[in-house]
């Protein structure tokens, strides 16, 4: 890709940004959260035309006007949110757009479209027949079927957009041992992601943007982690973006949680946060951290045991029940839980809180924008205006107009599902400062967290749940990570804290 540029109204996504790719080669795409680097492959995959620049393939242009032009030369974009049809067979969703490939002078044919896909599930070292539904696989299953669908279509080039985002740890072992292979093939492989020590396990080079711009490139032996962080950021990150933070806090109890239990739990869950404190909760993917923090939002029924807020009785039935005690959730899943994608920056805002800026029975949609552009520039939201739709901001900007929504309530207890999961290295510094200086205001903070590092830089306390099971409770004078994982993995018991 030579000099590509590409224009937004209102904004310049990138700027004579140039990238080559060689076969048997990973090369690590690294970049803050509206950088570039998602526009910069949606042109190469064809969905979006450059406005300058050219791209070339085995040495001679090609021109790329939509995706099936970017599939006939060779390119697959495997997305952070899976293109896949869950209706359909895994042998359904390989040759789907591609059906063509399967058929024999005439019409469909699904015995040999499953024919063909057995031999691209062996190579990505999916067990499952072609004909099992997709609505049965776990994620990290559907991913190697992204996989196999790209290998079907004869790519060369796959680019993968945050592909462990949703992946345990064995999950995501498994994608490099697919990903190694692939490059001893001779596949070029372009690798997003904001999780460093992927890249550096992973790339053979990293190439860095910052502002829609090339900001400089890494080999293997010179790329380490704060040299990428420079390039992304402009600037060193102290203390790997970790604020200091003063010992346990001693405000009173703000929520209480006694002998809660939730639908699927072989037990109750009992603990209790107080002002100023982040508690954070740790465990595997399954261990039912999420599932208990929406009983204690109002969107799960809770079977039994009691809520307290300041010492009140808490008995949310509904989402608005938590909302008015000055209890908010802010998702995992941001776009289909955290968010209204086609509205406005300001409309996504308000609309948790729209009575407190009606006037008359009307919206106030001064009041509306001047509570949304201080929340905007509070958390730095990549943004051309305050009516853009939040669909079009990226990743990271999207999860601080979470944020931003809630913060802008002036909550008791904030529960955070999750916070800086896609979010670059310089806006989880950014996100993490904001929760040390809200906790210093006295806000109560749940913090779901499934990375180990910032559980340990941020909490106070760590809930530690396994099997949907508390196994301990632990302070932060006794934190390390060797605790922590015997706890998350049931190799120790909670009698041991």
């Amino acid at each position: 890709m030579r000099g590509i540029t590409k224009r937004f109204p209102g904004v310049v996504a990138l700027q004579d940004v140039s990238l080559h790719l060689s076969r048997g080669e990973v090369l690590a795409l690294a970049g803050e959260n509206g950088a570039g680097k998602s526009t910069l492959m949606k042109v190469l995959g064809g969905a979006y035309p450059p406005d300058a620049g050219e791209i070339h393939v085995d040495g001679a242009p090609v021109r790329l006007s939509n995706v099936r032009d970017a599939r006939r030369a060779g390119i697959a974009l495997i997305h952070q949110e899976l293109m896949l049809a869950p209706n359909l067979d895994v042998a359904g969703n390989i040759f789907l757009g591609n059906e063509g490939a399967s058929a024999l002078w005439g019409p469909l044919r699904r015995s040999r479209m499953r024919e063909r896909a057995a031999p691209l599930l062996a190579r990505v070292g999916l067990a499952h027949p072609p004909q099992t539904p997709l609505s049965g696989l776990t994620v990290a299953e559907r991913q190697m079927v992204e996989i196999a669908k790209a290998l079907s279509q004869q790519a060369r080039i796959i680019v993968m957009d945050e592909p462990t985002s949703s992946l345990t740890g064995g999950e995501s072992e498994r994608l490099f041992q697919i990903i190694h292979q692939l490059r001893a093939e001779g596949l070029g492989i372009v690798y997003i992601s904001h999780r460093m020590e992927e890249v550096l396990a992973l790339a053979d080079r990293v190439m860095v943007l910052r502002d829609g711009r090339h900001a400089g490139g890494l080999d293997r032996a010179e790329a380490t982690h704060e040299r990428i962080v420079a390039l992304m950021v402009g600037r060193e990150l102290q203390s790997h973006y970790f604020p200091e933070r003063p010992s346990a806090p001693t405000g009173d109890v703000v929520l209480s949680v006694d002998g809660l239990l939730v639908a699927g739990a072989p037990a109750p869950v009992s603990f209790e946060v107080r002002r100023g404190e982040i508690l954070g909760f740790a465990g595997l993917v399954g261990s039912g951290r999420t599932e208990l923090m929406e009983a204690v939002f109002g969107a799960r029924p809770a079977l039994g045991g009691s809520m307290r807020v300041e010492g009140r009785v808490f008995r949310p039935q509904h989402p608005r029940d938590a909302i008015r005690e000055g209890v908010y959730l802010a998702p995992e899943d941001r776009k289909r839980h955290g968010l209204v994608l086609p509205m406005s920056v300001a409309a996504n805002v308000s609309l948790p809180g729209l009575r407190r800026y009606a006037r008359f029975g009307f919206l106030d949609r001064r009041r509306e924008r001047k509570v949304a552009a201080a929340e905007v520039a509070r958390f730095k939201v990549k943004t051309p205006s305050l009516e853009r739709p939040v669909v079009n901001l990226s990743g990271g900007n999207q999860q601080k107009v979470v944020l931003g929504k809630w913060l802008a309530l002036a909550p008791r207890v904030l529960i955070l599902d999750e916070p800086t999961r896609g979010i670059d290295v310089g806006a989880k510094a950014e996100i993490y400062r904001h929760m040390a200086e809200l906790a210093a205001q006295g806000l109560a903070i749940l913090m779901i967290s499934s990375e180990m590092e910032e559980v340990l830089g941020m909490s106070d306390r760590v809930v530690v749940m396994h099997e949907r099971r508390v196994r301990g409770i632990v302070p932060r004078a006794g934190l390390t990570a060797e605790r922590v994982a015997a706890l998350m993995t049931g190799q120790a018991e909670a009698a041991a804290v």
